[in-house]
């Protein structure tokens, strides 16, 4: 008896969606289907953001650089995929971050994650925070706790524990590289949702995390956090999954622009249609959307109230990445690099020390730093011609570094509408809009960095948790068909 055939489509062909592909193909197999799995990317590649370029013996990524080493789901792929011999570390040499500060770069101290200081004696002696401001921040331990379990700014919730100096100062730079958000407009339950238990439980964020309640899974910007990429780049992940979805289609410059019913009693044994851009119908028993939420609202809005999910906000950014001769480098590179305050003024957000950081991605007797741009409510350098971008951003270097050197080369990658920003009530919506999803399209579901997949390994995570439930669910209605 031959295996159960299963069509499965998946819109949106960068990271979530390959490994949906990947998972889909193997669950379904291994639980006695044979899936048809077509992948739909409206781009003239795959892979999404995930971009590495190799030039002059330099080892590029022009959009992300690495991962959360903790969250284990890209690991688990890797050796999946036999490519866990290519994980590298960050360089262990390179331990400190800085935060400019007026103008001057000053060392993190350790122990902070997020502001909140875990060990006291460093906090107190950084010159980050001023005397008053350090005196808010232990007003912490006084201070009563709310007790709400309601939805929040996460920006709200360190202005009320820890003062605006420590949220200004440390914690919005530190989140402008993960989210390039607003800190009042951010959702706590889509970032940090550990914080507001530790509030609740202790009374006190300090007390709290000093007791051990570190929240799981956070980019801390501290020495204990540990990033992991692929000696080669990251694409190198996505270079092995499409090798291992040979067999799938997948299919380039095409996109969807609708999903259809199957009407009950039609010819049709599957339950979906989706229609593509040149108006071909694909038949689909489950489909995955993994495109940004602004895209999958027109798909799912005749069927589904998808208000919240047309109205969620994208940022766009930009990595403005220069080469250097380290001769001409005067500076000694003792860190990852630097984080800029939104009150700073400038253009750029971040700069990584990425020859420092990642030992094998330049030359040794070259230097390679990757400068941020664009935050919300400040995006407008993002779009500038390139000579100007990169005349600001040299501009920006040599104030806070010193870099006066000719690069010797740069590569801008400009993102726009790339870092969604998760809006208070975001959880919740999502939950809704799943549990819609459940009872109108069955066998319908959205997975993604718009949702709650915050960093690559969760696109990974929830891509194979969805495989999972769809594997279910296809047995359920293979069940009631019978």
């Amino acid at each position: 008896m031959g295996l159960t055939p299963r069509r499965i489509v998946i819109i949106g062909g960068g990271l979530t969606g390959l490994s949906a592909a990947f998972y889909s193909r193997k669950l379904f197999k291994e639980a006695g289907y044979e899936p048809q799995i077509t992948v739909l990317e409206k781009a003239p590649v795959l892979g999404g953001k995930i971009e590495t370029l190799h030039k002059d013996g330099f080892v590029i990524e022009k959009g992300p650089d690495s991962f959360l080493a903790r969250k284990t789901a890209m690991i688990d792929l890797a050796k999946e995929l036999e490519l866990d011999h290519e994980l590298v570390t960050t360089n262990p040499e390179a331990k400190k971050t800085y935060i400019v500060q007026n103008g001057r770069l000053h060392p993190m101290p350790p122990g902070l994650v997020l502001g909140i200081p875990t060990e006291l004696k460093p906090f107190l002696q950084s010159g980050l925070v001023s005397g008053a401001g350090k005196l808010r921040a232990l007003m912490d331990f006084v201070i009563p706790p709310r007790r709400s379990t309601e939805d929040e700014p996460l920006g709200e919730l360190i202005e009320r524990r820890l003062g605006r100096e420590v949220l200004e100062n440390i914690t919005e730079p530190l989140l402008a590289g993960i989210y390039a958000a607003e800190m009042h407009q951010l959702s706590l339950h889509a970032t940090f949702p550990q914080f507001g238990d530790v509030e609740r439980e202790y009374g006190s964020l300090i007390r709290g995390m000093m007791t051990g309640r570190k929240p799981q899974e956070t980019h801390t910007g501290t020495r204990k956090s540990m990033f992991m990429t692929f000696r080669q780049g990251l694409q190198s992940l996505v270079h092995a999954l499409i090798h291992e979805l040979q067999s799938c289609e997948l299919l380039t410059g095409t996109g969807a622009v609708a999903i259809h019913k199957t009407a009950a009693g039609a010819s049709m044994a599957s339950r979906y249609t989706v229609q593509l851009d040149n108006g071909t119908l694909l038949e689909a028993d489950e489909i995955f959307v993994t495109v940004p939420t602004f895209a999958a609202a027109p798909l799912l809005s005749p069927h589904v109230d998808t208000k919240e999910l047309a109205a969620m906000n994208y940022a766009s950014v930009a990595n403005v990445i220069m080469a250097f001769e380290r001769a001409d480098i005067e500076n000694v590179f003792d860190g990852s690099g630097f984080l800029v305050p939104r009150k700073e003024g400038r253009d750029i957000t971040a700069c990584t020390w990425t020859s420092a950081k990642w030992l094998h991605t330049s030359p040794e007797d070259k230097v390679l730093l990757r400068c941020y741009v664009g935050r919300a409510g400040a995006e407008q350098s993002v779009g500038l011609p390139d000579q100007e971008l990169i005349a600001r951003v040299r501009k920006d270097i040599r104030d806070l570094m010193g870099v006066t050197a000719e690069p010797l080369f740069t590569e801008i990658t400009r993102l726009p509408n790339s870092m969604p920003q998760y809006p208070v009530g975001h959880t919740a919506n999502v939950a809704t809009l799943r549990k819609e999803l459940g009872d109108v399209l069955p066998g319908v579901y959205v997975a993604g960095a718009g949702y709650d997949a915050i960093g690559l390994p969760d696109c990974i995570r929830q891509a194979k948790e969805y495989a999972g439930i769809a594997v279910e669910r296809a047995g359920l209605s293979s069940v009631a068909a019978r």
